[in-house]
């Protein structure tokens, strides 16, 4: 129970960070100025919970196939590069904005749709593999969905209350840098494990 509780609490805070300033967040803004709230946060957990189920089960096969000191230092090296990718910021493309502004079907089906196209390959998803590769399936997975829907929540509410003035800049580098101190943990943990 206590390896469930701490892959539950670890992924979700990782990946509550990794979604801080994503074009998901931005995505979710959108749809929630379309649609009711609970449609939209709906929408959202159900493509997560899909997206992280698949995710998992990658990670945890390569975790049982892989030595951990290497899994280790491939996730530091993944989080570092994680740090980067979130530095650089994201925004939505033409397409992206198109989707989410439509309505052509229930709400719940859009947002889920577009969200679970949208993570597919994204640094969420990648930090999920990751972090199944070293903790159990059912801990991250718990976790890395409740904390993309808790970032997401977070971004619908503060961007209805303070609209488009977001402070993207100081997000996005605070994020970068709790990335960026994974990854040095990681890395120092993948040097002990493999001397």
């Amino acid at each position: 129970m206590d390896a469930v509780l701490v892959g539950t609490t670890l992924s979700f805070w990782v990946i509550f960070v990794a979604e801080l300033g994503d074009k998901s967040q931005l995505m979710a803004l959108t749809f929630a100025t379309r649609f009711k709230v609970w449609p939209v946060l709906i929408g959202i957990t159900l493509a997560t919970a899909v997206v992280h189920l698949a995710s998992v089960g990658i990670g945890f096969g390569l975790g049982a196939a892989l030595p951990t000191g290497w899994i280790a230092l491939v996730a530091a090296l993944a989080f570092i590069g994680f740090g980067f990718w979130t530095l650089r910021g994201d925004t939505l493309t033409d397409e992206e904005k198109s989707k989410a502004q439509r309505v052509t079907k229930s709400a719940i089906i859009a947002v889920g749709t577009a969200f679970f196209l949208a993570e597919l390959g994204d640094k969420t998803m990648l930090a999920t593999i990751t972090l199944a590769t070293d903790h159990g399936w059912f801990g991250v997975w718990v976790g890395s969905t409740l904390g993309m829907v808790a970032a997401d929540a977070l971004a619908i509410v503060v961007g209805r209350a303070l609209g488009r003035n977001l402070p993207e800049k100081a997000i996005r580098y605070g994020a970068s840098a709790l990335f960026f101190l994974f990854g040095i943990w990681l890395a120092v943990d993948a040097v002990r494990q493999l001397t």
